[in-house]
């Protein structure tokens, strides 16, 4: 499987115990979700292998204990410490209304209250305190700030996001 079809899950962050059991920080808000899986895939040298999973369980809300069938020493935990988690983008939760994955809106027309349409969203800037879409109009890119206040409508079968940008935000891009 590629990356492509994957979504970003987690990373084995240390070793739990001298059986070979890890510990994993899952990048979700809802970790629980993840408790009772029955594989993942493992970023091991630019590769997705399957691992297949014993047992999962919560540790300290924020993590995953994760006894992984393969992996059965502290050596075999050695290994794989560090490695990038993923799993396939069908097993997603669905989610209703405006509420979207930051992939399912690439692509998608930017349609704002005052200024009509005014890009085409091209990326999601996660990586600073406030994410942003990277939106691109006629060849300039614009930042939008990923807020409640600022989005008013995702049209996923239209494939446009309604946004009612702050004043002067469109107009310091496009001017």
């Amino acid at each position: 499987m590629r990356k492509e079809d994957c979504f970003y899950l987690g990373k084995i962050v240390s070793k739990f115990s001298f059986k070979g059991e890890v510990l994993a920080k899952l990048d979700t808000d809802e970790p629980e979700l993840y408790e009772n899986m029955e594989s993942v895939l493992v970023s091991l040298r630019n590769n997705l292998i399957p691992f297949f999973i014993e047992r999962c369980r919560l540790h300290k809300s924020a993590l995953l204990r994760i006894d992984f069938e393969e992996v059965k020493s502290e050596d075999d935990a050695d290994k794989i410490i560090g490695s990038e988690l993923y799993l396939p983008l069908s097993f997603l939760p669905k989610l209703e209304g405006n509420k979207f994955y930051f992939h399912e809106v690439i692509g998608f027309a930017v349609h704002d209250a005052v200024h009509g349409a005014i890009g085409v969203i091209t990326g999601v800037n996660d990586t600073t305190s406030q994410a942003l879409f990277e939106v691109e109009k006629d060849g300039k890119e614009l930042l939008i700030p990923v807020t409640d206040e600022i989005i008013t409508k995702v049209d996923k079968e239209q494939k446009v996001m309604h946004v009612t940008t702050p004043d002067g935000l469109v107009e310091l891009y496009l001017e």
